[in-house]
This record gives structure tokens, sequence and C-alpha cells, in this order.
């Protein structure tokens, strides 16, 4: 015999405040199998085409961490220490560029420049980059590793992704195999539509990420800005968000070839033209093919739950703050769809309505009863 609604009501609010306490206090010591759980989700389906070619599912596992080893020594030894010496040489820099905007400023508005405030603003503002700006990478970078130690990030996730992606399908049989009977359908339809969403949002988003902020670095790189790389990793990492990569990442490379190559317009043409294309390419033809339009996750959704879960849990809050946000968001569709089917909506149903008497069939245009009465008188 099921259980009445109520007491499954009970027992699922029990284990959502179980859930939520787990990551109000365990947050530190869970976080590892979090992140690793989040990496073997994601090469999953990986694992699953080089198994379809042949390979077994241990065999899967150690090619793709041997080829996430040779990424990240590549990055370690490449890309990463250019990418902290160009952010060192634009903080430097920072002053000159604001000077030059001034000098500009000066040359076309004057009326504008004139005004103490506009120039106390520019200089304010170029002064604490230069001061400061070492300084509050510093203590990003150290508030990082205190929330995510050092160790933990190179030992134990790397581990437990491991040993998560080798057991995926066997955890997600025996999970199966744990749903109560009487509702195992509607679980595995709902998990269903929550997988669709994470992996056409999350797995998808990093994909077009990646392709862009590469994009964006190497053509940069090739039009000679100097600054290439950074700016071209920003804008690949925002456009996360949508048409917020573009904007910031358009704005700081236009404003640094109009410093570096005033007055070669032929040459500050070609990094506009670099990031329209890259939007072309984004709207057009990668997000279309990698996202797709069905994923259900809006901006302003997803950038709610990024602040909410951060500011409540921290650095695990927003690492967990896209998987909830896409639970939330499936779950309310679920709820909609039954309110929009139940009766609480509908109000009485057709059948019901067509036998009260006196009540007008909108097919027939007759009252029904009336006949009834009129044989019975």
């Amino acid at each position: 015999m099921a259980l009445p609604v109520r007491h499954q009501m009970t027992y699922w609010t029990l284990a959502a405040i179980v859930l939520i306490a787990a990551l109000w206090w365990l947050g530190d010591v869970i976080l590892p199998f979090i992140m690793g759980g989040a990496i073997a989700y994601f090469l999953d389906p990986f694992a699953d085409r080089l198994e379809k070619l042949g390979l077994s599912r241990v065999m899967s596992t150690i090619v793709i961490a041997l080829l996430a080893i040779l990424i990240f020594v590549v990055l370690s030894l490449a890309i990463v220490p250019m990418l902290a010496r160009q952010l060192g040489q634009l903080i430097a820099l920072a002053p000159d560029l604001l000077t030059s905007f001034q000098t500009f400023l000066t040359a076309r508005f004057p009326d504008l420049v004139q005004n103490s405030v506009v120039n106390d603003t520019l200089s304010s503002i170029g002064d604490a980059i230069k001061s400061r700006g070492g300084e509050l990478a510093g203590t990003l970078l150290s508030s990082a590793m205190t929330v995510v130690n050092l160790v933990i990030i190179i030992v134990v996730v790397p581990v437990v992704a491991f040993y998560m992606l080798m057991d995926w399908d066997r955890m997600v049989a025996k999970i199966d195999g744990w749903l109560p009977r009487d509702h195992a359908p509607t679980i595995r339809r709902i998990a269903h539509d929550i997988d669709r969403v994470l992996s056409g949002f999350v797995r998808g988003q990093v994909t077009v990420c990646l392709i862009l902020g590469t994009f964006y670095a190497v053509a940069l790189m090739l039009a000679g800005l100097d600054f290439g790389l950074l700016v071209g990793s920003v804008a690949g990492a925002l456009t996360f968000i949508p048409y917020v990569g573009a904007i910031i990442g358009g704005a700081l490379a236009i404003g640094l070839a109009l410093f570096q190559f005033w007055g070669d317009w032929m040459q500050i043409g070609i990094v506009a033209a670099i990031f329209a294309a890259g939007q072309f390419l984004e709207g057009n033809i990668i997000t279309p093919k990698l996202v797709g339009d069905s994923v259900g996750l809006h901006p302003l959704w997803l950038l709610f739950a990024l602040s909410a879960f951060g500011t409540l849990f921290g650095f695990l809050g927003m690492l967990v703050a896209v998987p909830v946000a896409a639970v939330i968001g499936v779950v309310a569709r679920f709820l909609i769809e039954q309110y929009l089917h139940g009766a609480l909506y509908r109000g009485v149903v057709e059948n019901e309505r067509a036998e009260i008497p006196g009540f007008i069939n909108e097919e027939t245009g007759h009252i029904t009863g009336t006949a009834k009465k009129e044989n019975e008188s």
C-alpha cells in the first residue's frame, strides 16, 4: 500500500533539509567529492563513446585521465604563466591607458575634462589600479586557496573523479534500484529532464567558452594585440553569460587597440571584426549546435542562483548553483504541468459539468437535464 501524500512530502522535505544542512556544515569536507563528481559527470559521455569503440570502462577512464594530465601539464607550463605575465603588464599599464584616454578627452571634449571631478576620478582610478591591482590579485588568489586547498585540487579531486568516472554507470544503476517503486517512472522522467538540461547547458556552455576563448585569443594575437591571450581568455570565460563576454571582451580589446594602434584604423577595425565574427559564430553556429534551444535556464535565473548560493555557501555554493538551478527549473516545470492538468486549474471536469442539471452544453447549445425533467413531469 502506498504511503499517503502527506507522509511522502514529509520524507522528501526531511531529505532536502538534510542535504542543505550537509552543504552548510560539511562544505569543506564534501567539496572535493562534489568537484570530483562534477568532473566525472562532465566526462561520462566521452567514456561511453570510448566504450562503444571497444575499450573497457577501466581503459576508457585511464585514457581520459592521461589526456587530462597532458592538458594540465600544457596549461601549467605554457598558458598559465603567460596569462599571469600579461595580467601583471596590464595592471602596470593601466595608468598610462587612463592618461591617454584623458588626453583624448581633453583634445576632443575640453569642456568635459575641465571639470575637476573628471580629472580627479581618472587619476584616482589609475593610481588605485597600479597600487592595488597586484594586491587585489594576490588577495583573490589567497582567498581561493583558503577555500580550496591546493593539495585537495591536485591530489584528492582527480582521484575522486577517476573512481567515480570508472564506476559511474554502476552507481546510476544502484541508485535507480533504490527509487520508490510507485514513483520510479516519474523520478526517472524528472532525472532525464535534469540530465538533458545539465548536459545541454553545462557541457555545452563549457565547450562554447573553450571554443570562443581559443578563437578570440588566437585571432587577437595574430592581429598583433599585446594582451590578446588575456583578453581572449576573459571573453571566453564570460561567454557563460550571454552577451556579457562579447561586450566586456570587445570593449577591453577595442580600448587596448585604440591605445596600441591609434591612427591605424584598419588594425582597430580588424580587432572589432574579430568580436563581430565571434558573435556571429556563437549565435548562429556554435551555440545552436552545442547547447540548443530547449535547455530552459534563463540567464537571469542563473545569475540569481549563482549569487544566492555563493552568498549562502561560498565557493561550494557557486559550484552547485547551476545543477541546483537546473533541478529547481525542471521540478518547477513538472509541477506547473501537473497543475495545468489538475482539477485546481481546470475546475470542474467537462464530463462532470455535462451531467449538472441546467448546465448549458457548449457543443450542442442545449441545457442538460431539462429533457429528463420534462419526461419525469
